[in-house]
């Protein structure tokens, strides 16, 4: 069957409105340019003629210093709970916000999220809008988290930046023909109709050089979600074949997010740090390449030489090789062969080279001074931090679009625990047990409370960065050196990961509780020893006693009969 006899999906045409709307507003070809720029790549298309081309890459410092800024810190999801009308459960629904805490950042942990927020971020540093698409594992009853191109989203109000106001949001991605054709077998699609998911070189708007050329075939799948009645509701569609229609997910989120580095008004993008760093920078670079092929034909000696008067001229490129000239006397050698001297380069291009480097960084923000380039030698743990803090003042719109990115995804992670995980949620946390020992306790949330519960989410942050972990362990030893605290008290205060070795003055405590323990107990058996022996001694002189008793009562009883005796014997003798 021909292809232009086959008719188009419904989603496939609104799919295609949306590339029309990117493709005006350049949004592919900026993509590709901007990676291009940020990973060094700044000569495409260049006929270097024997030159190869010099660049001094500007912009990728910036990006990473903003970025590195953003994300010194670590990321957790707090829920609390927010259902005041229930005040009956207000006990269990605390405490089932306490267990998802942990259940979070078990998510965090497993899906390596530390990582993939920093790469979140770079992307909206990079490209002005950075996307996470939430999926759920049935197997792991846990969300996973997956980074999209701006390159795969079409949005139905492109002039909205509010993901959940959307009308409707489509997610292209590009998947193995056999792997589209299973899928759409398990969704229940006959047979026949599988001949209509056919491979496709629609790879054009891929974001990435590389991304454009596959070895497999492939083919694109559209993905539309929208809401209806508070429901989030899914399709599933390629050009010519309908997979899913109308699916109700039962979410009231969609699971989307996205983060812009600095919004556009009017725009449901944003824009990124690199864009408007490009013509700078390709101004530096056309400025080191200008001076690099001035060096090399003017700052070194160049020979001049009368090739008719000399034998073998290919002798004049080689080293230490002998040159032969014809009717020669040795005064007219220099006439014969002799070296230009270097000519001297003005130093406006280096002037004008350092100044545009210079004068970019600072205005970016990213300068020696916001950098921190301060000797901690010479200065405090705090006193350092500060400086720095003041210097970051400027990314504080993208730290808060960050969180709140963040936030959004707690959002979407409570919403899909209440709908997919089908027999509630178990949740596996760290205790303590009778003896201080860790264990690890598991306890079991009903779907009927997560029904009932009506989280708010709030996202806390760790301070991580050196400086942070220095001010940190400054004012634990000030406390310690100022007896405040024990220096048991100060070594549990430090951070795990702090300079000073924790692991190593947990040993030593251990140790010294452990000698103590030994030593109270030597000093235990000592004292009943000597309770003991007291006891002996108090009994033999209780025994002594009873003796001298004893016989004090003979002797007194002896002394009455004698006096028994004597009285009846007295008459007998009158």
């Amino acid at each position: 069957m021909d292809e232009q006899e086959i008719k188009q999906t419904d989603l496939w045409l609104l799919y295609e409105r949306g590339v029309s709307f990117n493709r005006l507003h350049d949004i592919y070809s900026d993509v590709d340019r901007c990676n291009r720029f940020y990973n060094g790549d700044q000569w495409a298309g260049l006929k270097s003629g024997g030159v190869e081309p010099v660049s001094f890459n500007i912009i990728k410092p910036i990006v990473k210093y903003k970025v590195g800024t953003i994300n010194q810190n670590l990321w957790a999801i707090n829920y609390s709970n927010d259902n005041f009308l229930d005040q009956d459960n207000k006990e269990l629904l605390d405490t089932t916000c306490k267990m998802l805490n942990k259940r979070a950042d078990q998510v965090f942990e497993k899906d390596n999220m530390d990582y993939k927020l920093r790469r979140f971020s770079k992307q909206a540093a990079i490209n002005g809008e950075a996307i996470i698409y939430v999926n759920y594992d049935d197997d792991a009853d846990d969300p996973t988290n997956e980074l999209l191109s701006i390159t795969d989203i079409c949005y139905g109000n492109e002039n909205s930046s509010s993901i959940q106001e959307q009308p409707y949001i489509i997610i292209k991605s590009r998947k193995p023909v056999s792997a589209i054709q299973k899928m759409a077998r398990d969704a229940g699609v006959k047979e026949s109709d599988l001949e209509l998911i056919k491979s496709d070189n629609e790879t054009s708007e891929q974001a990435g050089e590389l991304a454009k050329d596959e070895v497999n075939d492939m083919c694109i799948i559209l993905t539309k979600m929208y809401k209806k009645d508070g429901k989030v509701l899914f399709s599933k569609s390629t050009r010519y074949l309908d997979i899913e229609t109308d699916k109700d997910s039962g979410l009231t989120y969609y699971p989307l997010t996205h983060m812009l580095w600095e919004e556009v008004e009017g725009s449901a993008r944003g824009i990124g740090e690199v864009k408007y760093l490009i013509p700078n920078q390709i101004e530096v670079n056309k400025t080191i390449m200008r001076r690099a092929i001035t060096v090399k034909q003017t700052a070194y000696p160049q020979k001049v030489a009368l090739v008719d008067k000399i034998q073998n001229p290919e002798a004049l490129t080689e080293v230490g090789s002998i040159i032969k000239v014809l009717g020669m006397n040795t005064t007219d050698a220099r006439q014969i062969l002799s070296y230009t001297s270097p000519a001297q380069m003005s130093t406006d291009a280096s002037q004008l080279e350092k100044e545009l480097i210079s004068t970019t960084r600072e205005l970016e923000g990213a300068g020696d001074i916001a950098t921190g380039s301060v000797n901690p030698e010479d200065a405090s743990g705090k006193a350092i931090l500060a400086v720095q803090q003041a210097s970051q003042q400027p990314l504080t719109e993208q730290v808060l679009s960050l969180k709140t990115a963040i936030e959004d995804l707690g959002r979407i992670y409570i919403d899909m625990w209440r709908i997919y995980a089908k027999n509630g949620l178990q949740v596996s946390y760290d205790d303590t047990d009778a003896n201080n020992q860790i264990v690890q306790k598991t306890t079991f949330i009903t779907k009927d409370t997560l029904n009932k519960l009506k989280a708010k989410v709030k996202v806390d942050i760790t301070p991580k960065s050196s400086y942070d972990r220095f001010a940190v362990e400054q004012s634990l030893e000030n406390l310690f050196l100022q007896q405040k605290i024990t220096f048991e008290e100060y070594v549990k205060a430090l951070p795990d990961d702090s300079v000073m070795p924790k692991k190593t003055l947990e040993i030593i405590v251990e140790n010294r509780r452990k000698a103590q323990k030994q030593i109270a107990s030597i000093q235990q058996q000592a004292n009943s020893l000597m309770n003991n022996g007291n006891q002996q001694i108090a009994n033999a002189e209780d025994a002594q006693s009873t003796i001298q008793n004893i016989q004090q009562a003979g002797n007194e009883i002896a002394q009455q009969g004698a006096q028994q005796t004597t009285q009846q014997t007295m008459p007998q003798q009158a």
